[in-house]
């Protein structure tokens, strides 16, 4: 009797086993299986979820309202973020191609000449809370703080003088964007912006 259940047993395990063994290569009919020997190993591509730790419509009208203003500022200045990620990667590849520190110099002069004719009347229309945000996205958008980049195009002593000059008004170059912190709110406006949502 012990025999007929062993080998029962058996049988289930080998035809169980070898319905799950198929030909490498082989996808099921929707295409999302992909099959490698002597395993199946399903394959499921799924769109990106985002995940934030706060519900819009769980907001008081005061809450909601400060949104809305966030909001605002952060469709203004994103744009500006983007185009400084762009322009830094480009001055970046210039910059390093140089041998010279004279060379290098009188580059940098030129992007400032440059960036103060056609930004200077946007940025000095910004309000320091504006300024605050876009601060936070240079960083989100290049890695690098406010603070690095001059450093790394001006010098030290540059970088000092405008971190001084932040602070006069209440910024600080040094700081860093937390998307899963104190900019999560930013983050989700930037999410909704780059899936087209506002």
């Amino acid at each position: 009797m012990r025999i007929w259940i062993v080998t029962i047993g058996l049988l289930l395990v080998s035809a169980v086993a070898t319905m799950g063994q198929h030909r490498p290569g082989v996808a099921d009919s929707s295409g999302h299986l992909f099959i490698t020997a002597p395993d199946s190993i399903p394959h499921i591509s799924l769109s990106e979820i985002p995940v934030f730790p706060f519900d819009k419509n769980k907001m008081t009208k005061r809450q909601q309202r400060q949104y809305s203003t966030l909001e605002a500022k952060v469709k203004k200045v994103y744009p500006l973020a983007q185009l400084a990620e762009i322009k830094l990667r480009e001055y970046n590849q210039v910059y390093t191609s140089f041998n010279t520190e004279r060379e290098r110099k009188a580059y940098v002069k030129g992007i400032e000449k440059q960036l103060f004719a056609e930004f200077e009347s946007q940025v000095r229309k910004m309000k320091v809370s504006e300024g605050r945000i876009l601060i936070k996205l240079l960083d989100r958008q290049t890695g690098q703080s406010s603070y690095a980049i001059i450093k790394e195009f001006k010098g030290g002593f540059s970088a000092f003088f405008w971190q001084s000059v932040a602070k006069l008004f209440g910024h600080d170059l040094k700081a860093e964007y937390d998307a899963m912190g104190e900019d999560r709110m930013i983050e989700y406006i930037v999410w909704e912006i780059e899936m087209g949502l506002i």
